[in-house]
């Protein structure tokens, strides 16, 4: 047991004769290790993006209700009453007739 953890700190299982069984164990856990970091900086990275992304849909929604609130109430009959007097232009005092025309082609 004293020789394996001598050999361990000392590094001579990776210079022994059959040391390349070693090295090929060393090589794929460390290319485990590449491959688990990467996908966990991957994943991290669409977290954040998913965080923006609904913020934005936040930002997105509320300019939509303020908008909608807006064209209600520039919709509003009195609304347009008002801007209309402004420019001279009165509301109707006698309601539109219907206009029928009888075609003649018959």
């Amino acid at each position: 047991m004293k020789k394996s953890i001598y050999s361990i700190l000392r590094g001579t299982f990776l210079i022994s004769d059959d040391s390349f069984k070693n090295w090929r164990v060393i090589l794929f856990i460390s290319c485990l290790a590449i491959i688990m970091i990467a996908s966990a900086h991957s994943a991290d990275k669409k977290v954040f993006e998913i965080s923006s992304l609904s913020n934005e849909v936040k930002e997105l929604r509320s300019a939509f209700v303020d908008n909608r609130g807006k064209l209600m109430g520039l919709k509003k009959e009195s609304y347009i009453e008002t801007k209309m007097k402004e420019k001279g232009i009165g509301i109707s005092l006698n309601p539109p007739i219907k206009i029928i025309v009888k075609s003649s082609n018959k």
